[in-house]
């Protein structure tokens, strides 16, 4: 399903333009060697292949890309997001043979700063208080400046004091000018200081033991000595830690974070936590009790689907129309092979056949909702026109081809995403098709969606919106059939962006218990280079069979979009030593693919804050290894799911696996 990427290791946010060529390529050149620009500004980059004889190979598949959010490439075209020094990529590969690679230096600098302006909290400055500022700087094409760092000032240090990250501290009544400067370029903000009114400091947290991970939700009000509220008196929240004996070194033990304006709280470690709201110098506080959370549960391996001939991508698991339970496997690198397991006895995994299609990798496979239909997607076909390849799968057993679909889908197809009348396929990272499969033996164009300056890479369809994650811009939501904001399957509408430092995979879930819907992005990083930990040689060694164990980098990012006009980041999974990959959530159970990491079962109930791998929620791991392996012994799991009560998994590795979770002990007293 959602596979890694050979040539988009060194830089996740790459473009791409591919057409036929059998020569081979010995030199690639960028035309200019070296890059300088501004910010928002768009330049020609030139990208010519070589052959040994120095003559132009015009015809050959080019992958040029960089950091996310810092640069892209589009059509020829360099631009450039941030200010920064980076190092793009060029690539070329034609002929079968391996990629030739070469860097370009890129320096970005910003435009000049045109105006600043002063945020702060909506809070009224009283006597003891403590108000937030940040200087927000903006160009004069009125894109925004990050990141601005400005001088502080106040006019009247008697009156109220600002220290260098913009926090403004009343100290008696009067007025005073707050000033923030950067770049020759000031703002100012005047406030009247009015003595305190709070007299006291009510708190309305109800939780007195939690488990680590349990989010706690945040109130208190401040009132006068009458009892009246103070409703524009700030709030300021904090808490003392003590740890319990089970506790070593424990970092950062706790959160308090503002989700979507609220202040919230959340413990990463067991212990007593005492919770302080303060308003000047009037507090209240409350102690929390927080346990251990206890998620772990044994898995047991139950069966194999063994393949260490190639390498094995993706998994999609179905009921065929025989009543039988069904997995459709994918091979990388495998001449386009893909097999067919019976899996209705989890504990005896049967191939039933196994389909040869033309394609030198199968990066994604997936069945429809109803069993009807499969597709395996092809990269590398002999002739570059790629596209998909519909099964037909009356008899699941023995599928047979029932046609294939190449139309605006010749620069590969890396990942697809499969409904009962409509197929999205992902053309050469460019855009995703939209497919009518009503009639698989005569599927038909629908419609597309191309986000601009972006390369994608994995979608997910859910109640006619796309959620793809698309390195260079961040996770895109697209109506492509729901209807709220104006999209069809003939005209998908562009709903909003959460701009993130991701652009891998993604999964969209909506949890019953509080009603949120929460994105999980994956990073994928096949070079470490910058870690404490850079890792093995993953480019070189990954093709032939034996060599040295794959590793990996990123994790996953977990973002609130329950509104997706207000989206905010509210955690993480993130595991430092490895990468994440598939991901799958299913009733609060996260399926995690993590690679070289193993796979890997997390507790995703309630409401999410941090990295929940800090806070005992991990269920249960299991790294998966096979003498006779590809690579031997060596774990790089690509993709987990959960079925019908048990585990399935593939392995780059080794092949299919099956697992399951047994019961937790019962307690004797």
């Amino acid at each position: 399903m959602r596979t890694l990427t050979l040539l988009l290791a060194a830089s996740p946010a790459v473009a791409v333009a591919q057409q036929a060529s059998t020569a081979a390529v010995a030199r690639v050149v960028a035309e200019p060697a070296r890059v300088t620009m501004k910010a928002g500004q768009t330049v020609p980059l030139k990208i010519t292949a070589f052959d040994a004889q120095g003559n132009v190979l015009p015809n050959v598949q080019v992958f040029v890309g960089g950091p996310r959010l810092a640069i892209a490439w589009t059509n020829g075209q360099l631009t450039a997001k941030k200010a920064g020094s980076y190092t793009a990529f060029a690539a070329a590969i034609s002929g079968g043979t391996n990629p030739v690679q070469i860097e370009i230096p890129v320096l970005v600098s910003w435009p000049d700063l045109n105006k600043l302006t002063i945020e702060g909290e909506a809070s009224r400055l009283y006597v003891g208080t403590t108000l937030a500022h940040a200087a927000k700087g903006t160009h004069a094409d009125g894109s925004l400046r990050p990141g601005v760092t400005a001088t502080w000032r106040s006019a009247d240090p008697s009156v109220a004091t600002v220290d260098r990250f913009g926090n403004v501290l009343a100290l008696k009544p009067g007025t005073v000018t707050i000033s923030a400067e950067a770049e020759g370029v000031s703002a100012r903000q005047t406030y009247t200081v009015a003595p305190n009114p709070v007299s006291v400091v009510e708190l309305g947290i109800g939780e007195a033991t939690v488990n680590t991970g349990d989010v706690v939700h945040l109130d208190a009000t401040a009132k006068r000595a009458n009892g009246q509220p103070v409703a524009d008196a700030k709030i300021a929240w904090s808490y003392r830690y003590t740890p319990d004996d089970t506790t070593v070194a424990p970092g950062g033990p706790g959160i308090i974070d503002y989700v979507i304006g609220k202040p919230v709280f959340t413990a990463n470690h067991p212990g007593q936590f005492t919770l302080v709201a303060q308003s000047g110098n009037v507090f209240a506080q409350r102690v929390i009790d927080v346990k251990p959370r206890d998620a772990r549960q044994k898995i047991s391996i139950t069966g194999r689907g063994s393949i260490n001939s190639t390498h094995t991508s993706d998994l999609w698991p179905w009921t065929g129309k025989d009543g039988r339970d069904y997995c459709l496997v994918g091979t990388w690198g495998g001449d386009g092979w893909a097999l067919v397991f019976d899996i209705t006895d989890m504990n005896n995994i049967v191939k039933t056949d196994s389909i040869k299609i033309d394609a030198r990798t199968i990066n994604d496979v997936t069945v429809s909702p109803d069993g009807r239909y499969g597709v395996l997607t092809r990269e590398g076909a002999s002739n570059r026109v790629n596209g998909v390849v519909i099964l037909d799968l009356a008899n699941p057993a023995h599928p047979k081809v029932a046609s294939t679909f190449d139309q605006g889908l010749t620069g590969g197809v890396h990942n697809a995403f499969a409904t009962n009348d409509y197929l999205y396929a992902i053309s050469g990272g460019q855009k995703y098709l939209i497919i009518d499969v009503k009639d698989i033996y005569k599927p038909s164009y629908t419609g597309e969606y191309q986000h601009p300056g972006a390369y994608i890479h994995d979608l997910w369809v859910r109640d006619g919106i796309a959620y793809s994650a698309q390195g260079g811009a961040g996770t895109v939501i697209v109506d492509v059939g729901n209807g709220k904001w104006g999209g069809t399957p003939q005209k998908p509408k562009l709903i909003n962006v959460f701009p993130i430092n991701s652009g891998h995979e993604i999964f969209p879930y909506v949890q019953k218990s509080t009603g949120k819907t929460y994105l999980f992005i994956g990073d994928e990083e096949m070079s470490r280079q910058g870690k404490v930990w850079e890792g093995t040689n993953y480019f070189n060694e990954m093709t032939d069979k034996g060599g040295i164990a794959q590793t990996s980098g990123g994790y996953v990012h977990i973002v609130d979009a329950t509104d997706p006009m207000k989206m905010q980041k509210v955690g993480r999974y993130h595991l430092e030593d490895y990468g994440s990959h598939d991901i799958i959530v299913e009733d609060d159970v996260l399926y995690q693919a993590y690679y070289d990491g193993g796979v890997r079962v997390v507790d995703v109930s309630g409401e999410l804050l941090g990295n929940i791998a800090e806070q005992r929620r991990e269920i249960a791991v299991f790294k998966p290894f096979d003498p006779k392996g590809f690579t031997a012994n060596a774990s790089f799991v690509m993709n987990a799911m959960p079925w019908k009560g048990k585990i399935l998994f593939t392995d780059f590795n080794s092949g299919l696996w099956a697992a399951k979770l047994d019961p937790k002990p019962k307690i004797t007293p």
